[in-house]
């Protein structure tokens, strides 16, 4: 009998216990409040997607952004009208259909055009400013083509080109065109040594007609006057000009009789004078 009274206080306990126990109740509101803002986001993301689409195909059909104008900056050997003509930019196209990247890479394939940059001016103009290739010298090559102020060779030359430019010879065409960085780095050496003579005034760019690139990697120049051969080596082109430029204005008067001018050697001039007044051009 205890045993049995001691159960049923037992359980009495238990269920007094489990009557003590409340229920959380749910959170309906905030359940409510969270589905809410996630549906509004996601119908302002669409009304966005819709509206932004609409507004989009409003742009493309309106007649408010067909380009009239086309603006050309930074040509001189080409006029506006080629290089509107390469980018092949229709009036009246609208201005969003403009592929500017591709239109910039068209103008480029002109061997004049270094770089070409296109940018829309809204409402209807198009800018084009270029990056012409400026010649330095004349390559000869068999054919004859422009070397610019980079060392690039870039055009072969026709009827209507100038030819007021020191001729380059000794190079060989094929490895000219197969870009070899070598040839590469020699050509920019003639375009360092171009620019040093621009920049002289007793033995200036104006009074050679020739630079020669000889087989050992060296240069030589030839005086426009008599044709003198100038013997410069591999380097160190500033300090020999130098040199020759002490002792030019006695030389100059005697260059149809000189054979050649050595700046090789290290603080010497050596001038040979073997030609008769024959032989000598003039």
């Amino acid at each position: 009998m205890r045993d049995l009274k001691q159960t049923l206080k037992t359980t009495k306990r238990v269920q007094l216990n489990r009557r003590k126990q409340k229920k959380k109740p749910l959170a309906w509101r905030k359940l409510l409040h969270r589905t809410l803002r996630v549906g509004v986001t996601i119908f302002s993301a669409v009304l966005l997607l819709v509206g932004g689409f609409f507004v989009t195909q409003l742009l493309l059909a309106s007649d408010l952004f067909r380009v009239d104008n086309v603006v050309v900056q930074g040509s001189s050997h080409l006029k506006k009208q080629q290089v509107v003509a390469l980018s092949d930019i229709e009036m009246g196209v609208n201005t969003f259909n403009l592929d500017l990247g591709l239109i910039g890479r068209k103008i480029e394939e002109n061997p004049w055009v270094d770089d070409a940059r296109v940018q829309r001016i809204f409402p209807r103009q198009v800018m084009i400013h270029i990056k012409e290739r400026q010649p330095v010298a004349i390559v000869n090559l068999g054919f004859l083509y422009y070397l610019d102020d980079q060392g690039v060779i870039f055009k072969v030359l026709d009827a209507t080109d100038n030819l007021d430019y020191p001729v380059v010879t000794g190079f060989d065409y094929a490895k000219a065109q197969s870009h070899k960085a070598e040839y590469a780095q020699q050509l920019r050496g003639v375009v360092g040594l171009l620019s040093n003579l621009s920049q002289r005034d007793l033995f200036s760019l104006d009074q050679i007609s020739e630079v020669h690139f000889e087989a050992d990697g060296g240069l030589s120049l030839y005086t426009l006057k008599g044709g003198v051969k100038i013997k410069l080596g591999s380097a160190d082109y500033d300090r020999k000009l130098d040199r020759l430029e002490r002792i030019y204005a006695e030389l100059q008067p005697k260059l149809p009789l000189l054979d050649y001018i050595d700046l090789q050697v290290e603080e010497k001039v050596i001038v040979r004078i073997e030609r008769s007044k024959q032989m000598a051009k003039s």
